[in-house]
C-alpha cells in the first residue's frame, strides 16, 4: 500500500485549534486512504482545514523528540557513562513531546548481530525493507550463530503479525510484552525506487535498501530517516549520498574500553582519616575484618578489592556493602613461596587478587583480562589442578575456547572432537610443560605435583563449544580461553552449563577480538563483567603487567 505524502501547506497558515484523531485522507494523487492511529508520520500534528482535508503542521526539521541519548544507536556521547547497557540511559519522550520521533531503516546485518534489536528503540519507529527479508531468508539455513539469529528473527516478526490484522497500519513493537518499545514496526509494502544522487549498480541489496532510506526521506522530509548498519561500507556509501546512517550499539555494554571494571580500587591518602571514625576490627579464622563508614564506601562492589599502597600497605577484599557501611577483609598472600599455587607464585599485585578469587571455593564465576602474557591462563591451570588433584574439590578440568583462526581458515580438522581441539589448545601445551618442569625441579613441592604428563592430562579434558548446549556440568573446573571472541549469546549458552560445585574461569584480551561486528564493548566477555558485577559469588580482575619475557612486554607496548 503506498505510503502518504508530506502536506505541502505551511505550518504557519494552519488553524491548529482543533486536533481531530491521527488519520490520513486520500491525497489529491488518488492514493488508497491509510487509517492508523501511529502512521509513519507520527509526531506531526494533524490539523483540519476550511475544506476537511487532513494535513499536518510539521515540527522544526532534524529536531529530535528526546534529549541527544534519546537514540539507541547514538554514536558520539557528551560525556563517558558508567558501565550499564547503553539503552539504559535514554530518556522516555514527554507526552507533550518536543519533536517528531525518529524512523529507523534497518539493515539485515543489525538483525542477524541482534535478534531483540527491534525491541532496542524504546518510542520510535522501525521500518524493514523488503529486501532484508530477503536476505534473512538467505542466511536461516545451517547451524551456525548467524543462522540462529536469522531464524529467531524471522520467528519473532512473524508472532507480532499474527498481532494484527493489518501490515499497513503498522506493528505495534510491544504487543509480545517489550514494554520499553513503544513505537511501530513497518514492512515495505510498495516499491520504492527513489533515484540516488550518485548512480550505483541496481542489483546490489545494500544499493536497494540505500534507495529505500532515500525514498523515505523524500517522502517524510520533516521526519528524521536514520538507516542503522554494523557495516562500515554501507554507512560509507549512505553518508556520501546525504542520507543519515549510525551504527548499532545498543549491544555495547560500556561506550569506552576504558570505563570496563577493572576489580579493584586504589584508596586515597586519606582514606583512613576519613573512614577511621566508628571503625570495628576482628579476626576469625586468621583472617582480619574491618566494618567502615564514609563517602567512598558507596563506590565499592562486592568482591571488588581496595588496597592501600605505602610505607604500611593493606590488601582487602570487600565482602558486604550495606549503604555507606562495608566490610572489608584481609586476602591472602599468594606472593610468598609459602602460599604458592602448583609451584606458582604471585609476581604482582593484580596476580595476587586473581589467585585469591581462583581459589576461594565460594566464587563460582571468575573472569580475568588482561594483555598477552600476564599469566591468566597460567593461573587458572595451576589453580585448577591444585584443586582437583590436591584438595579434590572438583573431578577434572573441562577447557574450551572460541575457534576463531587469526589468519586463513586452514580447513576440516581430521579426528575426535579432542584430536580437532589440539591445535587450538596451545597455550594449554604451553602452560601445562612449565607447570610439570616446576614441579619436578622444586625439591619443596609434594611427590603430587611431580605426577606425570600423562596423568595430570588424564584429569583435563578438551571440549568444544560446538557440542556444548544441553549438558550439565558436575563438580567440575571450567576454563573458557579466549572469551574476548565470544558473543553475549554464547557466553550465556557456556555458563548456564554449570551445575552444583562447577566453577567456571573465563580469560580473554579485548585488544585481540577476532569475530566480526564485535568490539571492547559488545564482546561477550565484557557484557558478563559488567552483569556479574557485585554478585557474591563472583569476580573479576584487570591484569596489567606482563609477566611473560621483556620482548613480549615491550612488543605490546610498542607495537
Amino acid at each position: 500500500m503506498p505510503l502518504p505524502k508530506m502536506p505541502t501547506t505551511l505550518a504557519s497558515k494552519v488553524d491548529v485549534s482543533k486536533e481531530p484523531k491521527a488519520e490520513l485522507t486520500p491525497s489529491t494523487t488518488g492514493q488508497t486512504p491509510l487509517r492508523t492511529k501511529a502512521n509513519l508520520t507520527e509526531g506531526v500534528k494533524p490539523t483540519t482545514v476550511a475544506n476537511n482535508t487532513t494535513v499536518s503542521t510539521a515540527t522544526a526539521p532534524n529536531k529530535p523528540s528526546v534529549a541527544s541519548t534519546a537514540s539507541t544507536t547514538t554514536t558520539k556521547a557528551s560525556e563517558k557513562k558508567a558501565t550499564k547497557p547503553a539503552n539504559r540511559h535514554h530518556k522516555k519522550a514527554s507526552s507533550q513531546g518536543t519533536g517528531a520521533t525518529k524512523l529507523f531503516v534497518l539493515d539485515t546485518n543489525v538483525l542477524l548481530h541482534d535478534p531483540t534489536s527491534l525491541f532496542r528503540f524504546e518510542e520510535h519507529d522501525i521500518y524493514l525493507p523488503m529486501m532484508a527479508l530477503e536476505e534473512l531468508d538467505h542466511n536461516k539455513k545451517g547451524m551456525t550463530e548467524v543462522a540462529r539469529n536469522a531464524r529467531q528473527v524471522s520467528r519473532t516478526l512473524d508472532d507480532l503479525c499474527t498481532e494484527s490484522t493489518n501490515l499497513s497500519e503498522g506493528l505495534a513493537l510491544n504487543s509480545l510484552g517489550n514494554k520499553e518499545a513503544t513505537g511501530r514496526l513497518w514492512f515495505q509494502t510498495e516499491k520504492l525506487d527513489d533515484p540516488l544522487s550518485i548512480a550505483l549498480p541496481s542489483g546490489k541489496a545494500d544499493n536497494m535498501i540505500l534507495t529505500v532510506v532515500q525514498s523515505l526521506q523524500n517522502q517524510f522530509p520533516q521526519r528524521q530517516v536514520t538507516l542503522v548498519s554494523k557495516d562500515i561500507n554501507m554507512r560509507l556509501k549512505a553518508r556520501a549520498l546525504g542520507l543519515s546512517a549510525e551504527d548499532y550499539l545498543n549491544d555495547h555494554t560500556v561506550e569506552d574500553s576504558d570505563l570496563i571494571y577493572e576489580g579493584n580500587i586504589l584508596l586515597p591518602d586519606n582514606f583512613w582519616v576519613k573512614h577511621s571514625k566508628d571503625m570495628e576490627s576482628w579476626t576469625q579464622a586468621g583472617t582480619t575484618f574491618y566494618r567502615i563508614k564514609g563517602p567512598h564506601v558507596a563506590d565499592f562492589s562486592v568482591n571488588e578489592f581496595v588496597y592501600f599502597e605505602g610505607d604500611s600497605p593493606l590488601y582487602t577484599q570487600v565482602k558486604e556493602v550495606s549503604g555507606k557501611t562495608a566490610v572489608l577483609a584481609t586476602i591472602r598472600d599468594y606472593t610468598h613461596p609459602k602460599n604458592n599455587v602448583w609451584g606458582v607464585s604471585a609476581r604482582n599485585r593484580e596476580q595476587n587478587f586473581a589467585l585469591n578469587l581462583l581459589m576461594n571455593p565460594d566464587i563460582d564465576f571468575v573472569t580475568l583480562l588482561g594483555q598477552a602474557g600476564t599469566g591468566k591462563t597460567l593461573l587458572a591451570l595451576a589453580a585448577g589442578l591444585t584443586q582437583v588433584l590436591e584438595t579434590k574439590r572438583y573431578t577434572e578440568i573441562i577447557m574450551t575456547r572460541a575457534t576463531v583462526s587469526v589468519g586463513e581458515d586452514i580447513g576440516f580438522l581430521p579426528g575426535t572432537e579432542e584430536e580437532k581441539m589440539q591445535p587450538w589448545m596451545g597455550a594449554l601445551e604451553d602452560n601445562l610443560e612449565f607447570l610439570n618442569t616446576r614441579a619436578r625441579q622444586d625439591s619443596s613441592i609434594q611427590w603430587e605435583r611431580s605426577l606425570s604428563k600423562e596423568i595430570i592430562q588424564s584429569h583435563i579434558k578438551v571440549k568444544s563449544m560446538n557440542f556444548m548446549r544441553g549438558r550439565t556440568f558436575l563438580n567440575k573446573f571450567v576454563i573458557i580461553d579466549e572469551a574476548q571472541n565470544l558473543t553475549p549469546k554464547q557466553m550465556k549458552t557456556l555458563i548456564t552449563r554449570a551445575g552444583p560445585g562447577t566453577k567456571i574461569v573465563c580469560m580473554g584480551n579485548i585488544a585481540q577480538i577476532d569475530t566480526p561486528y564485535l568490539t571492547e564493548g559488545s564482546s561477550g566477555i565484557t557484557y558478563v563483567v559488567d552483569r556479574f558485577k557485585g554478585w557474591p559469588h563472583s569476580g573479576h580482575i584487570t591484569l596489567q603487567k606482563g609477566e611473560r619475557s621483556r620482548l613480549a612486554d615491550y612488543a605490546s607496548d610498542a607495537l
